[in-house]
């Protein structure tokens, strides 16, 4: 009987080979300049933590009309192609594998923050009761969003295409979409931002519609092997209701689990929540690699609930957020058994290098043990 895998067992995910099953989580960190393009301090970071098996990154806005906060980069312009580049080169020289995140704000979004005279498109025109930042200090309610018409979806699901188009300019080594904490993937998956009654509303058939487009539309540029798809199955935040989250999200895994082409999907990453089961559902119903970002409460996934989840066969790989944010060398901590320094939220939205890219390595994490230790 084979044993179970390792935090550092290398992992293949559709088309990529990850070192290691220590994946970093996509965190807001908003560190890009005022156009949405990457700087070089993201290229440092990001760099830095390229022992990870897979670095998955922030939040990239697909178009003008889906952007969030100031500080937040985006993949629709020249510059903040080049920008990426800039950051995948440097994760490469240091040896690690970094795919994209797309996303789109959708009804969260705020007038303010697009283009002049653009208002925020949603499934249904069903205002989010949630706030908008509109600056590193300023929270302001979301406004009724427009609801997005035939034409609009259309035009959406090409700015996903084109999107992947860049993340393959920029030097990705895929894509992950975010269909997760009530971006518009994730409205039209629910059940309170989508209130259609045309062939992306009502039945779970028809909600996971604009996903399994999204997600097709993306494949179809870079690839089933190198794309993949987020979600938080069971999830309220930013305002999301869904009744019955088993039945749309099993149907959703078995819509993709097949692949495309003849080629399965890179992963599934699924945000849990405190229902296991939905958990475990996905496990059943996804047929390919599994993600999971563990639900730990307030507390930073560890590596010992890491290590079990791998142990019990409900992941193939596990996702850090908060530890990768303080820890630029976890995927090593964890290797040598060395304490991950404790996370300092002050320091995880905005800002320059403090408590970004100014973290010091273990002293051991760089030597590495001797046999003696």
């Amino acid at each position: 009987m084979s044993s179970s895998p390792t935090l550092h067992t290398p992992l293949t995910a559709g088309a990529l080979a990850l070192a290691n099953r220590v994946v970093m989580a996509p965190m807001t960190r908003n560190r890009a300049d005022a156009a949405g393009v990457p700087t070089a301090l993201m290229a440092r970071y990001y760099a830095q933590r390229a022992s990870a098996g897979l670095i998955i990154t922030e939040g990239a806005r697909i178009s003008p009309t889906g952007h969030g906060p100031v500080g937040q980069p985006g993949l629709h312009t020249a510059a903040q192609i080049a920008g990426w580049a800039a950051v995948t080169e440097a994760v490469h020289q240091a040896g690690g594998r970094i795919v994209v995140q797309l996303a789109h704000h959708g009804r969260i979004a705020h007038p303010s923050l697009l283009p002049h005279g653009v208002q925020p498109l949603g499934p249904s025109a069903v205002t989010a009761a949630s706030d908008a930042r509109i600056t590193p200090d300023t929270l302001v309610p979301t406004v009724e969003p427009g609801a997005m018409s035939r034409v609009d979806i259309s035009e959406t699901l090409d700015d996903y295409a084109a999107a992947a188009e860049a993340a393959l300019r920029a030097g990705f080594d895929g894509v992950e979409l975010q269909g997760a904490n009530g971006y518009l993937i994730h409205q039209f998956l629910s059940d309170n931002a989508n209130q259609r009654t045309d062939a992306y509303g009502g039945s779970a058939e028809n909600r996971i519609r604009f996903a399994v487009e999204a997600v097709r539309a993306v494949a179809g540029v870079v690839g089933a092997g190198r794309t993949a798809l987020r979600l938080s199955p069971g999830s309220g935040y930013n305002d999301i209701l869904e009744l019955d989250p088993a039945d749309s999200y099993g149907l959703l895994a078995e819509r993709l689990g097949a692949g495309q082409g003849g080629e399965p999907y890179a992963y599934l990453h699924v945000i849990e929540g405190p229902d296991p089961k939905l958990t475990r559902l996905l496990r059943e119903r996804w047929s390919g690699a599994l993600i999971v970002n563990p639900f730990t409460g307030d507390d930073p996934t560890d590596p010992a609930t890491a290590l079990a989840r791998l142990d019990a066969g409900e992941a193939d790989a596990v996702s850090f957020a908060r530890l990768f944010a303080a820890n630029p060398d976890l995927a090593e901590r964890i290797r040598w058994g060395v304490a991950p320094a404790a996370p300092d939220p002050d320091t995880f939205h905005d800002g320059g290098a403090t408590g970004y890219t100014d973290l010091a390595r273990h002293d051991l994490v760089q030597k590495g043990p001797t046999h003696h230790e």
